[in-house]
């Protein structure tokens, strides 16, 4: 992965990082979702990245959606 990239949000639930990932791109905040899960037992974890000059902003609209309550990083 290229530099100045900032991991946003974990979960062990790849469906919420997408939606997650899909409601930051809305916006206009590109995302990159970096599935760390074993394939075949399901443990793991799945990591959303944003660039680091669309933080601020990321993080905001994950408050506002309260995608990031208990699982932001």
């Amino acid at each position: 992965m290229e530099k100045h990239w900032i991991k946003l949000f974990v979960t062990p639930n790849p469906i919420r990082a997408e939606i997650v990932k899909q409601m930051l791109e809305e916006h206009q905040v590109p995302a990159v979702v970096i599935n760390k899960q074993d394939s075949s037992y399901r443990f793991g974890q799945i990591e959303l990245y944003v660039h680091e000059s669309q933080e601020s902003l990321a993080r905001e609209l994950l408050a506002d959606n309260e995608y990031g309550a208990h699982e932001e990083n």
